[in-house]
């Protein structure tokens, strides 16, 4: 068989009602040099059986891996142990592609694409049709992520070159939580490469009322050592004192919750982390009343 160049990569969670849009939008694919890697992070509601279905029915490619429930990075984790092709990106369970998605994807790489670049940040759009957060300046054809946060903003759509997503630590699990922001990966692979913009929507997006977007003050809450985690990474190398004090009061506030005395030298900036406290503080207390309001 042909290596495919690029693997479509999925971890879904009790998704059955929605992952059925993402298969169908893989089958129209105008190109089809992909695989399409599932990542079953402990689904309860038969999203097995389905997937068997699809399997057997042999439209496209599909490889399924079921695993214990360990949150989105966890899942990402293992579809970085699973992936071979040359290009991978995630597609998350309650979105879908473009039609042409993966063809933009594919034709785009062979014709800019070298060594020298970590891979493609492309656009997300909504069920609307329109742009999530701003579009690449016309002047911008290569990029570092957090690079291009510093004017735009908005979710976009990453495709990594395989061998360079592997090159990094994975994410961390901390017993009991379910949270990592997926931005570690991308913040140290900022540090030494650019990605290739493409002012074209890769990926559509539908967010869900239970997904983690819509609830992040529940994942401040239940999962502050993940937070502790990625706000010092975030302290390190984001490229703005803005959003390096913002990771230190974040960073206060998450050490709060889980009693970490020693939060001061812990921090790699410890001054900064100090002037953060009061901030720190009050956030840990507007979190609280955010997630006490939720759950009455």
């Amino acid at each position: 068989m042909t290596q495919k160049k690029l693997t479509v990569f999925t971890p879904t969670y009790n998704r059955k009602h929605t992952i059925g849009r993402t298969y169908e939008s893989l089958c129209r694919q105008t190109s089809k040099d992909f695989e399409w890697l599932i990542i079953d992070d402990g689904s309860t509601d038969n999203t097995k059986d389905l997937v068997m279905k699809w399997i057997g029915d042999n439209i496209i490619s599909i490889r399924y891996i079921y695993q214990k429930n360990q949150g989105m990075h966890g899942a990402h984790n293992t579809a970085y142990r699973n992936i071979f092709t040359e290009l991978n990106t995630c597609i998350d369970s309650d979105d879908y592609m473009p039609d042409d998605a993966v063809e933009k994807i594919i034709s785009f790489w062979n014709k800019y694409g070298s060594k020298q670049y970590a891979g493609i940040v492309g656009l997300d759009i909504n069920t609307l049709g329109n742009v999530i957060g701003t579009s690449f300046p016309k002047e911008m054809k290569v990029t570092a992520l957090y690079d291009f946060y510093r004017h735009g903003r908005g979710d976009k759509k990453l495709v990594y070159r395989t061998d360079i997503i592997k090159q990094y630590p994975e994410y961390p699990i901390f017993e009991g939580e379910k949270y990592v922001g997926l931005s570690y990966k991308y913040l140290l692979i900022d540090q030494k490469y650019k990605l290739l913009t493409l002012n074209s929507p890769l990926v559509i997006v539908d967010y869900q009322m239970d997904g983690s977007s819509k609830n992040m003050y529940k994942q401040y809450w239940n999962n502050p050592k993940g937070f502790i985690f990625i706000r010092k990474i975030d302290m390190l190398y984001m490229p703005s004192l803005y959003r390096r004090l913002k990771a230190c009061i974040h960073y206060v506030s998450s050490s709060i919750r889980c009693g970490n005395t020693r939060m001061i030298k812990e921090s790699p900036r410890p001054l900064l982390t100090f002037l953060a406290v009061p901030f720190g503080i009050l956030l840990y207390f507007y979190i609280r009343y955010k997630v006490n309001v939720k759950n009455k």
